[in-house]
């Protein structure tokens, strides 16, 4: 079977899995990574581990750290690409004047926010749901009775 590179790897990954193999594939330890973006490195452990999720701040240091742009780690390729519609919508954003081209940006940057917010916690959700059913329930073991207890 034929390894996949990186950037192949990186399409079908999840947000964690893709800063930790970007930060192997650039040499640096989870300290470093953390130096790099001034965040503790317990929060790059979090994030890496899927336990936590970065602001929006935190994940363009991410991306300044790591050497990418902030949608190769948010979104997979497919979400990355925009839809003959959106990009005749982003040449027409383009066209605006910058104080209106801001305020488009901050609502695209809130609902993309939101969304990932949303995917994130419905992914831990489906997990914990999926660790509670694999824990065995403990059963009881049947005691014995005798005929001395029953008297």
């Amino acid at each position: 079977m034929q390894a996949l590179s990186l950037p192949s790897m990186l399409l079908v990954m999840e947000f964690p899995e893709r800063v930790t193999a970007l930060r192997k594939e650039r040499g640096l330890t989870q300290q470093a990574l953390a130096d790099r973006v001034g965040v503790h490195v317990l929060q790059i452990r979090r994030y890496e581990g899927g336990t936590s999720q970065p602001t929006l701040d935190v994940v363009r240091r991410l991306a300044l750290a790591l050497s990418v742009s902030a949608d190769v780690l948010v979104f997979e390729k497919t979400e990355r690409d925009p839809s003959e519609d959106l990009r005749l919508q982003f040449e027409a954003i383009d066209q605006l004047p910058p104080e209106e081209q801001a305020v488009v940006k901050e609502v695209l940057e809130s609902l993309i926010i939101k969304y990932q917010t949303r995917r994130w916690d419905v992914s831990r959700a489906t997990a914990k749901a999926a660790a509670a059913t694999t824990k065995a329930a403990p059963t009881k073991t049947p005691t014995k009775r005798t005929a001395h207890a029953d008297r």
